[in-house]
């Protein structure tokens, strides 16, 4: 198949859409598949020298600065369409997904959209708090209005399916969880040397016990809350230290919250990593801590308990059939005092017998069945769209 994948978020950046598509390209690719894609240039170094990867032109995005966001005009429309290509992927509803969606519209193609985001969580970087109610209606209604354009639609999860049907989205959704290489994450073939190394880059002490996060570090996360709590969890684990790694624009504040509570010093900040790396500094940890819920998927989680660390988190629908509580990780409600006592129980005995059953509990993960999971969504999408066409061809309603 000849494949296009649009996306707003894509290598060097590290996040989950990033890494998803970044996954899918090169496991499609070395199935023999003719695959492009097409994504707004980072400012991050490290971008990929491939000539079917297309950084397209971009600005910093104004609500979210450290974010980059697609330009694109009619001319580029036009020479896209001259790829004829099979399906379009889209994985962003904004400026990448809409390119994508016109490439397919004038192609004609085959569209796949898989919706990564869920953007009602998303509407404090505009509304800051007043009006978010109707922005998070019109969330809700540009999403069902995108995907409802679409042939079929990948949801990661139970979870985005069950809400992608509460907003109105009627076209087929198929549940395929995200991918990645677990090899790379294979606790056996961590370098203590390296371990140690990456241990003290990152402002971890010898004999500190790490509480590591991996990941964008915005509000919608909620590591206020892993911060608040932490400062607790320091009467009982005084050698416990929390690792916020990535970046994001909720740094300051965190680092503001950390200073209040008393606990700065024990809080480390070390940035963003490429994700090339990032299997590397999973090492580093104890024990894998998040208190989000806005996540659709959670592939940070996953590549938490293939690196063999115990995962402490808010239990979200998002981790039914990933997390079972007591036996891979730990799960707590939206309580400081739960979320309190799961840290403790990570930093002991227990958290060291679940994180020898972590790895194992993830291997459906690999990126080889999440690739051909999506080839399978392709076909049908193809399938579809030939059908669609032959009733237009018929003077019927498409």
């Amino acid at each position: 198949m000849r494949i296009a994948l649009f996306t707003d978020s894509y290598y060097p950046e590290i996040n989950g859409v990033a890494n998803s598509v970044y996954t899918l390209y090169h496991g499609l690719a070395a199935r023999g598949h003719e695959v492009h894609v097409f994504a707004p240039r980072s400012k991050l170094p490290g971008a990929e020298s491939d000539p079917r990867v297309h950084y397209l032109p971009s600005l910093p995005l104004v609500l979210l600065r450290d974010r980059n966001l697609s330009m694109f005009g009619p001319l580029l429309v036009r020479r896209l369409r001259r790829l004829r290509v099979d399906v379009v992927h889209t994985n962003s509803e904004f400026a990448a997904g809409y390119l994508g969606r016109l490439v397919a519209h004038g192609a004609p193609c085959a569209s796949v959209h898989t919706y990564h985001t869920v953007w009602e969580d998303y509407t404090y970087y505009v509304t800051h708090g007043h009006g978010d109610r109707q922005a998070r209606f019109l969330a809700q209604k540009y999403s069902r209005l995108f995907c409802n354009r679409c042939d079929r639609i990948i949801a990661p999860s139970q979870k985005i399916e069950d809400l992608l049907r509460r907003y109105g989205v009627r076209i087929p959704i198929d549940i395929v969880p995200s991918g990645m290489d677990l090899r790379r994450f294979d606790p056996a073939l961590r370098d203590e040397a390296d371990r140690q190394a990456l241990r003290a880059e990152c402002g971890v002490r010898p004999g500190e016990r790490v509480l590591l996060s991996i990941g964008r570090i915005s509000k919608e996360k909620n590591l206020d809350q892993v911060v608040r709590v932490f400062s607790r969890l320091l009467a009982f684990a005084p050698d416990a230290r929390l690792v916020l790694l990535g970046e994001g624009p909720w740094i300051e504040p965190l680092r503001q919250l950390a200073e209040r509570l008393g606990c700065l010093e024990r809080v480390s900040f070390p940035g963003p990593r490429p994700y090339a790396q990032i299997h590397r500094y999973y090492a580093i940890g104890d024990a894998f801590v998040s208190a989000s819920h806005s996540e659709t998927q959670g592939l940070t989680y996953i590549e938490a308990l293939a690196s063999g660390l115990c995962l402490v988190a808010y239990d979200d629908p998002c981790l039914r059939g990933v997390v079972r509580d007591g036996e891979n990780g730990l799960l707590f409600p939206d309580d400081d005092d739960a979320m309190l006592a799961a840290l403790q129980r990570a930093l002991g005995p227990d958290g060291r017998a679940l994180a020898q059953a972590a790895p194992p509990s993830v291997e459906r993960f690999s990126k080889e069945a999440f690739v051909r999971a999506v080839e399978r969504v392709y076909e049908d999408a193809i399938r579809a769209a030939a059908a669609r066409r032959a009733r237009w061809d018929a003077g019927e309603e498409p």
